[in-house]
């Protein structure tokens, strides 16, 4: 979990209990599996005694961090970003512990507190002077912003300022002598340890984490249906679970060592089981397992694997072994509805699809049939043309659309 550090960190967590922070951006009103390394490092450093703070960025969300982007981004309103900064601290209140009788107690802060009530002409005037532009010119994020097509806007330019001060103030007021986060922020955290050198003539520390890859080079977090949210009503725990379960056996081997808590006896036994036995897939499981429990809780872990019992262990089972309360106890699908009036009529199957947003147009649906992706009921759908109607239905009332290889929905007919 390791990528660059400034010389002294490692010194300077066996010295004492240190208190460090990983900022966190409130672009939406949840975190995703991106988050999760960094929640992960606080969790860590909780359990080795120090003291985690999580800055949630209500004052950096309004200007935007240019680290790892190639256009400015769209600012959000103070409404928006409120209820994202709100979304965050909940999330984050799951995962550390906040109880005040505790030396390490975990912390939230929020960096619009300190930055409301200063004006433009004070900032520049006394934290501006100590970094110059040839500095701030240096770092990665600015130099492939300035190469590119679009350029820098002075607002992003600004940011690593911004963040550099947040290190700064948290030194300062909370004795915070650590910034943590992933390697895109590597230039933003060593501005925050320059500006205490030259502002406060204090000392400060910094490490980051790799950004977490595919082994097929294709962007971690996201699957079909878009980013891996932890938030049950954005990614249902079983979608999550769905996700980790089918890692690659390279990334499984990678992540079960980010991911999870498991000491390196147990996860190289793991793997080396693993390798006997690849179709087993015991490191995806463990994988899956471990960290939807940590993320949504033991109950919801066995709901996402009863489910992922019912719809794939038994494949080769006549869909009628489905019983009504085993398709209306299925969780974390999504369900739809249809009218039962259309269907009596019959109705080709790409229009059913397109009626149900199952997918976004008649055209995307074909494309999905010629590639043998789409099936009702466990019957592959050959032709574009099928007609679906009422002697389709399970139990009179339902159909189970399979999409791809893991996206289920249910759709029940309605009078």
């Amino acid at each position: 979990m390791l990528q660059d550090i400034t010389p002294g960190t490692a010194e300077q967590l066996n010295k004492e209990m240190t208190t460090a922070y990983i900022g966190f951006d409130p672009t939406a009103d949840s975190l995703h599996i991106g988050g999760l390394v960094q929640i992960l490092l606080l969790v860590h450093l909780q359990k080795a005694g120090h003291k985690p703070f999580a800055l949630v960025g209500g004052a950096t969300g309004m200007v935007g961090d240019p680290s790892g982007k190639s256009a400015e981004r769209n600012l959000l309103s103070e409404e928006v970003l409120q209820k994202n900064v709100e979304g965050i601290q909940k999330q984050l209140e799951k995962f550390l512990d906040f109880d005040p009788s505790l030396a390490n107690a975990a912390e939230i802060v929020n960096n619009f507190d300190w930055f409301k009530n200063m004006g433009f002409l004070e900032f520049i005037r006394d934290t501006g002077k100590h970094i110059t532009v040839n500095y701030m010119m240096s770092k990665d994020s600015v130099k492939k912003r300035l190469e590119g097509d679009t350029g820098i806007s002075f607002t992003e330019f600004s940011y690593q300022l911004i963040q550099g001060y947040d290190f700064y103030w948290l030194h300062k007021n909370k004795n915070c002598k650590l910034q943590m986060g992933g390697s895109d922020q590597w230039g933003n955290i060593v501005t925050g340890t320059e500006l205490i050198r030259r502002k406060g003539g204090g000392e400060a520390f910094a490490f980051t984490s790799p950004l977490i890859t595919k082994a097929d080079g294709s962007k971690f977090g996201k699957s079909e249906a878009g980013n891996i949210w932890l938030d049950p009503t954005k990614t249902s725990p079983y979608q999550f679970y769905q996700f980790w379960l089918n890692a690659s056996d390279a990334d499984a081997q990678n992540w079960i060592k980010i991911f999870t808590f498991l000491n390196r006896e147990t996860i190289d036994a793991l793997i080396m089981q693993h390798t006997e036995n690849p179709s087993d897939r015991i490191l995806q499981k463990k994988l899956a397992e471990t960290l939807t429990i940590f993320v949504h809780g033991e109950a919801e872990y066995q709901k996402a694997k009863e489910t992922t019992s019912k719809l794939f262990a038994n494949q080769s089972a006549a869909i009628e072994s489905l019983s009504e309360d085993d398709l209306k106890a299925i969780e974390g699908i999504e369900k739809k509805e249809y009218n039962k009036a259309l269907l009596e009529k019959g109705i080709d199957v790409t229009q059913l699809m397109a009626d149900t947003v199952i997918f976004s147009s008649k055209g995307e649906a074909r494309k999905m049939i010629q590639n043998g992706g789409l099936s009702i009921n466990r019957k592959k759908i050959n032709a574009a043309t099928d007609i679906i109607n009422t002697d389709w239905l399970l139990h009179n009332r339902y159909l189970l659309v399979q999409k791809g290889k893991r996206n289920y929905y249910l759709i029940e007919i309605k009078s």
